[in-house]
Formats: structure tokens, C-alpha cells, sequence
């Protein structure tokens, strides 16, 4: 950063002012609460973050320092920009995966083949040894089974095929006519647009976690 561009000690106080006004807004908030999701401790809440960042920010480009508080993220989607009454939609998927057992995928992708050398050929290629190559190549196996098995079956029987889950989402996204046939399949994913999403769902370990095995399932998750 610049000299020029560098906050000054006026700045860096009146962030911490802020903060600290911040901080009374949300205390009163919650005592005046009127139920478990009153928007008034949201709204407190998010000022006294946005607050905290920007006096967080300040205060190291100043001083080089830090404060002791997390600053909670967000994976929210911005405002909805897309049309009202969408005509066409846009199902983006994303599950992530990791090979936790590679003998039993290479054993179910083996069994697919034996009954189906047409599938080993398309994913170890055409040849003699296209099958043996499914048994011995998780590369291989891979393009079996997702060849093989629809997503969503894969998805609820992944530990049968040596896969552990890791995190997914899935966005709903409006579009404003029906894509051309093959229009996109070459990026596929390129147009994606937050402001188009209508609706998303996620799954994450880290839910769980900051749930924590005795907390109030119903208690509400304002890092989210």
C-alpha cells in the first residue's frame, strides 16, 4: 500500500468508535429481543461484523496488528438478479470425493467390466487387455463406474465403491431462454451465475462441527 493510501490514526480510532457502537447496538438487541430469530439481532449482527472487518483491516495497514476475533465468513449469494418468472433452468452440481478404499473401487469397477466390455473399452480403451486394465488402474475404474452408474446412485452408494464424501452443493439458477443443444458442453460451467441462482443447498462436514455434538440443533448459525 502506498503512503498516500495509508489510513491514518484518525481512521484507525474512528473504526474502533465504530465497533465499539456496534457492540452496544447488538447487546441491546439482544436483550430487547422479541423470539429465537428476531431480525433485529441479525441486523445487529451483521453491522457489528462488517464493523469489526473494517476496523481489523485498518488497523493492520496501519500498525501492522490484528485483533484476537474471527471475523465470520459467508457463503450467501448476492441479491437475485435474474427474471421473475424463470422459463428455463440451470442445475449446477458439485460433489467432491476421495478414493478411500482404491481395492474395492478397482473390484466393483472389474465386475462392471466382466459383465460389460463395452464399458472398460470407452474408459481404458478399446483392446484386448481394456478389462484387465479396469482391475488395475483407478483411473480406469473411475470412468467405469461414473459411466456406468447415474450420479445420484453413486452419491448413495459411494462406501461401495471405495469413495468417502466430502463436501457437495447444488444451485438452481435461472436462465432467460432453453440452452442450444451442445451450446455449452464445451464449458460447461462457465457461465455460471450467482445472481441467476434461485436456490442453493449445501452439505458440509464443517456444519456439523460447528454444531458440535451438544449444541441445540435448532439454535441459530449466524456463520452460514
Amino acid at each position: 500500500m502506498s503512503d498516500a493510501a495509508q489510513p491514518s490514526a484518525a481512521e484507525v480510532r474512528a473504526a474502533a468508535e465504530a465497533v465499539k457502537a456496534a457492540l452496544d447496538r447488538h447487546l441491546d438487541a439482544v436483550e430487547r429481543r422479541s423470539g429465537q430469530d428476531d431480525p433485529a439481532v441479525y441486523a445487529a449482527f451483521d453491522e457489528l461484523a462488517a464493523a469489526a472487518e473494517v476496523y481489523d483491516e485498518l488497523l493492520y495497514d496501519t500498525y501492522d496488528e490484528v485483533t484476537p476475533f474471527e471475523i465470520p465468513g459467508s457463503d450467501a449469494l448476492p441479491a437475485y438478479a435474474g427474471p421473475e418468472e424463470p422459463s428455463a433452468l440451470s442445475v449446477l452440481i458439485r460433489r467432491d470425493y476421495t478414493v478411500a478404499e482404491p481395492q474395492r473401487l478397482l473390484h466393483q469397477a472389474q465386475r462392471v467390466a466382466d459383465l460389460d466390455p463395452d464399458a472398460a473399452d470407452e474408459a481404458a480403451g478399446s483392446g484386448a487387455d481394456a478389462a484387465a486394465v479396469v482391475g488395475t488402474s483407478v483411473h480406469a475404474a473411475l470412468g467405469v463406474l461414473f459411466g456406468e452408474f447415474e450420479p445420484d446412485e453413486i452419491a448413495s452408494r459411494h462406501k461401495e465403491f471405495g469413495l468417502e464424501e466430502g463436501d457437495s452443493t447444488l444451485w438452481v439458477a435461472a436462465a432467460d431462454d432453453p440452452a442450444e443443444p451442445g451450446e455449452w458442453l464445451s464449458a460447461p460451467f462457465d457461465q455460471a451465475d450467482p445472481q441467476r441462482v434461485v436456490c442453493r443447498f449445501d452439505v458440509s462436514a464443517v456444519f456439523d462441527e460447528e454444531l458440535g455434538d451438544d449444541d441445540d440443533l435448532d439454535a441459530p448459525d449466524r456463520g452460514r
